[in-house]
């Protein structure tokens, strides 16, 4: 990649970096760079993957869980695929899940424990795009790589102003950011940009008097920086239906199945619904239910995802152990309420659950 006369507007940005870098646990510190530490790719692939569309703090903790359970990428390659569900469930975008175990597999496989150092061959792992490659290759191998997320775009988009609206805009700020992307560390760079937009270039208020590009940047001579970056205007989301059946035995075991490996929540376990989608909604009253039994109503939950909102009706059903295993369906199994927090539950189970059994995992904690 060509240095630009953009590229000078790093050092700025580079020295507020040294001074002011949030500590996490996935990150190696500019200090502890210069003296001479790797960072692990391991750790970077596995924090991007994590962070994406989700929180820092939501983060750390999964984060601190998966590296105690699978300290090296072959030992989370040799994992079981429930496993490695169970212990993302809560994070959300499950399909991320999925692909971080093909990916750890290909890794392991193909690589033999090493991650590629490039971006193209990172791209060629499973689950890993134009984003996650270039912020592995730059943190991780000290790439010159253009690496974009949402706080990047924030900074970007005030910096030059830039009026189109997201996303059309995305290209647009990519030339930018790899424009503005230094030679020398490009790891640091990359993640000074974040940490300036998540922590100085917020989305309401910005801290523009303490911000490095503060001589430079042209939304603040436009005096309104909030106004970036622009936004197309959201459509509104659809609201599908459906119901849930917790079915609970006097030993205290509730009927689990898993649900298919494509799709949404693929391979995760859930209570019996019926058939909603984020495109169709699912029969709602008890005569879906999946065996016969005293369904009662226990209310109705709301849960909100990317493309739509789904409110499910909530059926319980307090039954014999004998007649669950005699009659029940034979495409799912009965795990005990105290046992809960240890399945791949996604949050709209959890929800559903705790709608019909209030304390079901309280009572799982101990």
């Amino acid at each position: 990649m060509t240095i630009t006369l953009d590229t000078p507007l790093a050092k700025p940005l580079l020295d507020w970096y040294d001074r002011h870098h949030r500590d996490l646990p996935w990150r190696v510190s500019p200090g502890m760079t210069a003296s001479g530490v790797k960072t692990d790719p391991y750790r970077v692939w596995l924090s991007e993957v994590m962070l994406q569309q989700t929180t820092v703090q939501a983060v750390k903790p999964y984060f601190e869980k998966f590296l105690q359970r699978w300290p090296e990428v072959t030992d989370l390659a040799a994992a079981e695929n429930d496993e490695v569900m169970a212990a993302w469930a809560g994070l959300g975008y499950y399909a991320r899940a999925r692909n971080l175990k093909k990916c750890a597999e290909a890794v392991a496989r193909e690589y033999g424990g090493i991650f590629p150092d490039t971006e193209e061959g990172l791209k060629s792992l499973p689950g890993i795009g134009d984003y996650t490659a270039a912020a592995v290759a730059a943190i991780a191998f000290n790439r010159q790589a253009a690496v974009m997320d949402g706080n990047v775009e924030r900074v970007i988009s005030r910096l030059y102003a830039i009026d189109t609206p997201l996303p059309a805009a995305k290209p647009a700020m990519k030339e930018k950011v790899a424009r503005l992307t230094p030679a020398t560390r490009p790891g640091d760079f990359a993640q000074a940009m974040m940490d300036l937009g998540a922590t100085i270039c917020t989305p309401k208020r910005p801290a523009c008097s303490l911000c490095p590009f503060r001589g430079g940047c042209e939304a603040l001579k436009l005096s309104d920086p909030e106004l970036f970056p622009v936004k197309a205007a959201k459509k509104e989301k659809p609201v599908r239906h459906g119901a849930a059946f917790i079915a609970v035995t006097g030993d205290g075991e509730i009927l689990l199945r898993r649900r298919a490996e494509s799709g949404l929540l693929g391979g995760m376990t859930e209570v019996p619904t019926t058939a909603w989608t984020a495109r169709l909604d699912g029969e709602t009253s008890v005569s879906a239910a999946p065996f016969e039994a005293a369904w009662q109503f226990s209310g109705t939950v709301i849960h909100v995802f990317t493309h739509f909102e789904l409110r499910l009706s909530i059926w319980r059903a307090a039954i014999a152990g004998q007649v669950a295993r005699d009659d029940g369906p034979n495409d799912g199994w009965w795990e005990p309420v105290t046992n809960l927090e240890a399945q791949a539950l996604p949050t709209i189970m959890k929800k559903a659950i705790a709608a019909a059994i209030p304390l079901a995992f309280k009572t799982s904690k101990g």
